[in-house]
């Protein structure tokens, strides 16, 4: 069975313009990388409901809560690794100043035995739907399309 994860594509309307909130990950690996490296703000789960699961993650990765509003699943993606990523739409503005993502530990440098702290996310930022079709990883972009159809 293929690793599943869960997420959230916040996405609001500003001057005619339709904006996606993305998620560029933490940590050494990503430190360099931009266009084709932010995601969806998702997390694995096992045995929960999958919208349980992309609140919780979005909370912990953003430390900012969902709004209430009503989800709007997008199709399934699966990603280059084969994880399949389960994503909820919600309209929604929401103000990412102060947000603030947990962390996980790793060793690094590599080899070095010695163990250091990053964000899971190290920034989230609204983009417009071409501006997000670069962003986002290439398995993805997809749900760009769904969300707009």
């Amino acid at each position: 069975m293929p690793k599943q994860s869960a997420g959230i594509l916040p996405y609001r309307r500003r001057d005619a313009v339709l904006e996606v909130l993305i998620a560029h990950p933490g940590g050494p690996f990503w430190a360099r990388k931009d266009d084709g490296a932010w995601s969806v703000i998702k997390g694995e789960y096992t045995d929960e409901d999958p919208w349980v699961a992309a609140r919780r993650e979005f909370s912990e990765e953003t430390g900012i809560e969902v709004p209430d509003v009503a989800p709007r699943v997008l199709p399934v993606v699966r990603q280059r690794g084969g994880k399949l990523v389960t994503v909820f739409a919600v309209e929604a503005d929401i103000d990412v100043t102060g947000a603030v993502s947990n962390t996980f530990e790793m060793e690094w440098p590599p080899r070095s035995g010695k163990q250091q702290s990053f964000p899971e996310v190290d920034r989230i930022e609204w983009f417009s739907l071409d501006a997000a079709r670069i962003k986002l990883l290439a398995a993805q972009v997809v749900l760009l399309d769904h969300l707009v159809s």
